[in-house]
């Protein structure tokens, strides 16, 4: 099928922003990739459904849930390609690290008013294979809330409550991203709840 104008428009202008996202990177990345080992960082802020509605996969959570527990939360939308195409090493860090402690929660966040349609969202996290729990995030609520710039992005919660870690971009099974923040979750992992 021959690509769409509005997709071929979408894809050009997402290789740009990917390309303004990478050349930025590295002054970021010096400051806030980074694990920060000393447990300094802010708390996240509550999450802003609490409606059944408001969530896939699980009842509406609140940070007390998953007191204890190490957190990824991941900031995703179902048109983003670099999203989607991360799932497989978000898939195969959810089954090794689950009986550690990790939880996943996915937020996701649309770019375009179609991927607002909860139903389709349903669709796509069936499509592809996604169990953990996902908040619908239309009004850019959350997103605003944390201070997120990107999809996807991933932010390490302790087991205290406390961002530690964030990570920006597509990811894959054993590339140098995968392999940076399986490190930080095993550091995150072997802390002791306080």
């Amino acid at each position: 099928m021959p690509e769409t104008a509005d997709r071929q428009r979408r894809r050009v202008l997402g290789g740009l922003v990917l390309g303004a996202v990478t050349a930025a990177l590295p002054a970021y990345a010096d400051t806030v990739l980074a694990l920060d080992t000393q447990g300094t960082r802010y708390r996240p802020p509550a999450f802003t459904q609490t409606t059944a509605a408001g969530w896939i996969n699980a009842a509406p959570l609140r940070w007390e849930d998953l007191r204890g527990r190490v957190v990824l939360l991941d900031f995703w939308t179902f048109d983003c390609w670099n999203c989607y195409r991360s799932f497989p090493w978000l898939k195969s860090i959810e089954q090794r690290y689950a009986d550690r402690g990790l939880q996943i929660v996915g937020i996701h966040t649309p770019e375009f008013d179609h991927e607002k349609d909860r139903e389709r969202v349903v669709t796509k996290v069936t499509e592809f294979g996604l169990q953990h729990p996902i908040m619908l995030d239309n009004g850019f609520v959350y997103w605003h809330a944390i201070g997120n710039r990107y999809w996807p992005a991933y932010y390490l919660i302790d087991r205290r409550g406390r961002v530690r870690a964030l990570y920006v971009g597509e990811t894959h099974v054993d590339d140098p991203q995968a392999r940076a923040v399986e490190r930080d979750l095993e550091v995150l992992l072997a802390e002791t709840p306080g």
